[in-house]
C-alpha cells in the first residue's frame, strides 16, 4: 500500500479500493464528549496509524466535515470509517452485546496500570471529555479501567496521548 505524507493526505480523498486495501485491526477507538477538535483531529491520525476497525464519536462533540478537525487529522478522518453516535453508554452497550471488551482510559479508583493490559479481541478504547472525564455509568459498562503515572505536578495526560499509548500497548498483543 502506498503510504502518503500530510500534503497528499490533505488533499488526497480515497478510492473505495484503496480503503478495501487496509487491512484493519480488530480496535476500536470511542470518543465521549472530546471537546478540543485537536484532539479529535490527533484521535483520527491516531485510528488511521493503528489501522483501526471504526471510530465512534459520541455526545456533543465536533465531528467531520470540520476545517479544525481536517487540519489535525491532515484528512486522516477520509481514510478511517466512522460513525457519529448520540449517546456514550448505549455505544458501549451496543458494542459490548458484540463481544467487544470496553477498555476506558481514566483516573478511577478501579483503575489499572495501563502496563496491566490484557486485551482480548476485538476491543474498544474509551476515552472522555478533556473537562469533566466520563460518566460514571460508561466507567460501569468497562470491562477494564486504565491510567498511566503522572510523576510531575500535572494531574491528567492529554486524551490523544493517553489514547495513543493505550492503543500501541494493545498492539503489542496482536504480535
Amino acid at each position: 500500500m502506498v503510504k502518503l505524507n500530510a500534503r497528499q493526505l490533505r488533499k488526497t480523498p480515497p478510492k473505495e479500493e484503496e480503503l478495501k486495501e487496509i487491512k484493519r485491526n480488530p480496535i476500536y477507538l470511542v470518543l465521549d464528549n472530546i471537546i478540543d477538535t485537536y484532539n479529535i483531529g490527533s484521535l483520527f491520525r491516531l485510528g488511521d496509524a493503528i489501522a483501526a476497525e471504526k471510530m465512534f464519536l459520541c455526545g456533543d462533540m465536533e465531528y467531520p466535515p470540520s476545517s479544525k478537525i481536517h487540519k489535525a487529522a491532515v484528512g486522516t478522518e477520509e481514510w478511517v470509517p466512522w460513525e457519529k453516535k448520540e449517546n456514550t453508554l448505549e455505544t458501549i452497550k451496543e458494542l459490548k452485546k458484540k463481544g467487544i471488551q470496553i477498555i476506558c482510559v481514566e483516573q478511577d479508583a478501579k483503575s489499572v496500570s495501563y502496563k496491566d493490559i490484557k486485551p482480548s479481541f476485538p476491543c474498544a478504547i474509551v476515552v472522555g471529555s478533556e473537562s469533566t472525564g466520563m460518566d460514571k455509568a460508561v466507567l460501569a459498562e468497562a470491562d477494564l479501567i486504565i491510567e498511566f503515572p503522572m510523576y510531575g505536578v500535572n494531574k491528567s495526560f492529554n486524551v490523544w496521548g493517553c489514547a495513543a499509548i493505550a492503543a500501541y500497548k494493545i498492539l503489542e498483543s496482536l504480535d
